[in-house]
């Protein structure tokens, strides 16, 4: 089948605008785009108006968690739900992830690999849902943070098979803890976790595999530790120093700042639900965060899109929340933009297939009613989403219908 949509404004995920512009699909592939006298329209293809509308790449976020479902106390629900409910929980989170625009995600840890059978069954078209770059379980010390979806392992050896076993289930990333967490009873955030030696490990296994390594760290020590050891992206960053940023700059490691999961946690009033400790720990660093923030964006850190979603009223389709954030801290609404598509998908080495418009490219593509370089918060609301496109076909909203 083959679709053109005229006269829309068009946002390549790199950086450019085409105010008028027309863009031809053919299968699963992105065949032209550009201005719209420069486009030959197909005979017989499917013709969308576009006007007042505009197309982006389909949006990628690098850092979810499709077993917790934004409970005010997840680890509880975690470990109240059987497993086959969180499954079944799962499948409906990833439904309305992709229905608001999100076509890509990494899952950087879930209570057991059941993660793998929702990957293969989206990709089957069991359930809609968007493409998973999945981690499994997370891998932490003993007791350390993250537990609840983590497998811990302590030494080298042990690390080394912690990693063997998500690889040989089907993991595309390797998540480690670098240090403790919010959410995490008896961890401190600016603690470290994990040796370098550890870390290093963890990371010349997954290499040895063409795999990538994410680091949860929040405080400074662990970054370093996990930047030393080599990893690929540092999630959180929350009370990143001089010298982390000077690291992860000069080393082209990504930041994946999940601002909202603070953000959330730290704007729930007293009895919302969420335990005291990790409100507490939330309110302690929300601001620290939002400098870190800043201090990347201004020395050039490479940045990709993460939520965390999943986390306390972080919810799963309220993804572009985290661009709102990004945009209220200084970037441009360009610039927020790709960190959730360029940016996004060179972190997850799959820059060959999405994250810009370009010919030759897979067509998912998102299509919105308005501007959101004029408001980014257009991102967020479901009624003006008029499509979301996977390989071609629109998966969600009224363009789906015609």
């Amino acid at each position: 089948m083959t679709i053109a949509i005229r006269q829309i404004r068009i946002l390549d995920g790199q950086g450019r605008k085409i105010e008028r512009g027309s863009l031809v699909i053919e299968g699963e592939r992105i065949v032209a785009v550009g201005p719209d006298q420069t486009i030959r329209l197909p005979r017989g293809a499917q013709r969308i108006d576009g006007r007042d509308m505009t197309v982006l790449p389909g949006l990628i976020d690098c850092h979810v968690h499709f077993c917790l479902g934004a409970e005010a106390d997840v680890v509880a629900a975690v470990e109240q739900e059987s497993s086959p409910v969180t499954l079944l929980k799962a499948a409906e989170l990833a439904r309305r992830t992709v229905q608001a625009g999100f076509t890509t995600v990494r899952d950087v840890g879930f209570r057991d690999h059941a993660v793998f059978a929702l990957k293969r069954a989206i990709e089957s078209g069991l359930t809609p849902g968007p493409r998973i770059l999945a981690a499994g379980l997370a891998i932490c010390m003993p007791r350390g943070h993250a537990r609840f979806i983590g497998r811990e392992a302590q030494g080298i050896e042990a690390v080394r098979a912690a990693v063997q076993d998500q690889l040989a289930a089907g993991a595309e990333v390797i998540k480690v803890i670098a240090s403790g967490g919010v959410l995490t009873p008896g961890t401190s955030p600016d603690e470290a976790q994990m040796t370098v030696e550890e870390l290093r490990a963890a990371v010349e296994v997954a290499t040895a595999h063409g795999r990538h390594v994410a680091a949860h760290a929040h405080g400074a020590t662990g970054m370093k530790n996990a930047l030393r050891a080599g990893v690929h992206s540092i999630e959180h960053a929350t009370l990143m120093d001089d010298e982390a940023a000077g690291l992860m700059t000069q080393r082209g490691v990504y930041m994946v700042p999940t601002l909202s999961a603070l953000a959330t946690t730290a704007a729930c009033p007293t009895g919302c639900g969420i335990p005291d400790s990790a409100r507490s720990k939330a309110k302690n660093m929300v601001r620290q965060h939002e400098k870190s923030f800043r201090a990347a964006v201004r020395r050039g850190v490479p940045i990709a899109m993460g939520t965390d979603a999943g986390t306390p009223f972080n919810y799963h389709g309220n993804n572009a929340q985290e661009l709102e954030r990004m945009v209220a801290l200084g970037m441009t609404p360009m610039e927020a933009i790709m960190t959730s598509t360029s940016a996004a998908a060179r972190l997850l080495r799959l820059t060959a297939e999405i994250g810009t418009i370009e010919a030759g490219k897979q067509a998912d593509l998102l299509v919105v009613d308005g501007n959101p370089l004029r408001n980014i918060g257009l991102l967020l609301k479901q009624e003006r989403i008029a499509g979301v496109m996977q390989r071609g076909r629109f998966v969600s909203g009224p363009l789906s219908q015609a």
